[in-house]
């Protein structure tokens, strides 16, 4: 019979030996979740086959949603060691749901990672998700990566890289001034692409807990003056972009192309294998096929990837929420057209 269980940290690392943990699921990630408000780390689970043997590996982090409702967010999680069939997922959760249920009823739900759909399953209420990414393989030589790129991405490094006027430097362990510098880059990419985001502190908050072993920052400069910079996030010889900015005279010089290019150049000589763009457009998450252009100079293949998705423990509660987010959506939408109304 399969099953689920708590284990220790220690226990942990040991039956992630050889597996790659996406840094959310790693154990340091608790030292981040520690300092945000709203945010705890709940534990860590081993699944079980029913021949006894660990199949996947969970890190749940506790969050409170707006009300005080609470839920679990296990991102990037399960890590499967076995292939992630329908049966198999459905299993896991069947296994979570009813453990929750018993020692945590006040959950309303549990967001968490799947590539099949299901009826448990629903889309996420708020947050961006993916089920395509663009991972660039770095195990192999810089002359190898970049002869694999589209000609669109050599063609703009090249002409990025005669501008002896731009800079790529790594600035990680940056302090608080430094960083906003940086920011000030972020709001401006936020206001021309049509989100906010979190205030300054979220981010500083991460460089200072995971530290410059897990957390590094590279910024694009052009004689001193920030264009471009990635937070970019490392764990277990893996990479990801977790956020970034540029500006529109970034684009013009083609500072985010040569900023990637340099990251990737780094992350190969630390021996980091590969680096994950972080998301692409589907059809099924149109949204972020603006990004996929520009993701793709880079690596021209496209990985499937599982989204995450919403499991209502307590589904009358759950279905509440999802018409108080549509109410409040509908009533941004109708007092931005009212706005817009008295602008004209």
């Amino acid at each position: 019979m399969s099953s689920l269980h708590p284990v220790d940290d220690t226990t942990y690392r040991q039956l992630a030996t050889g597996f790659p943990l996406p840094i959310e699921q790693a154990p340091v990630w608790a030292r981040f979740d520690a300092v945000v408000d709203g945010r705890e780390h709940w534990g860590r689970l081993v699944y079980r086959d029913a021949a006894g043997t660990p199949a996947a590996l969970v890190s749940f982090t506790a969050q409170r949603g707006p009300g005080g409702f609470r839920y679990l967010w296990a991102k990037n999680g399960p890590v499967w060691f076995v292939e992630a069939t329908p049966e198999r997922e459905a299993d896991l959760r069947r296994l979570l749901a009813d453990s929750l249920r018993r020692v945590d009823p006040r959950l309303v739900f549990v967001r968490l990672h799947a590539m099949h759909e299901a009826p448990d399953l629903r889309p996420v209420l708020q947050g961006i998700t993916y089920d395509r990414t663009v991972i660039v393989d770095l195990d192999r030589t810089p002359e190898e990566v970049f002869a694999a790129m589209k000609q669109q991405g050599r063609r703009a490094i090249r002409k990025a890289l005669k501008d002896e006027s731009l800079t790529v430097t790594e600035e990680t362990g940056l302090d608080e001034a430094a960083f906003a510098e940086l920011y000030d880059v972020f709001v401006e990419t936020g206001q021309r692409e049509g989100f906010g985001p979190h205030p300054a502190r979220r981010y500083l908050d991460m460089l200072r807990t995971l530290g410059p072993e897990h957390a590094r920052v590279f910024v694009t400069r052009r004689d001193g003056r920030v264009l471009a910079w990635a937070l970019v996030l490392v764990n277990d010889g893996a990479a990801v972009y977790s956020v970034g900015a540029s500006n529109a005279e970034a684009r013009k010089a083609y500072a985010a192309d040569l900023l990637h290019w340099r990251i990737i150049q780094t992350l190969q000589v630390d021996g980091v294998r590969s680096y994950d763009l972080a998301g692409a457009g589907s059809e099924r998450f149109p949204g972020l096929s603006g990004l996929t252009q520009f993701k793709t100079k880079f690596e021209k293949e496209i990985t499937e990837v599982a989204p995450a998705w919403d499991m209502p423990l307590q589904p009358r509660a759950y279905a509440g929420l999802v018409r108080a987010l549509a109410a409040k959506r509908w009533l941004t939408a109708q007092v931005a057209e009212l706005r817009g109304r008295l602008s004209r």
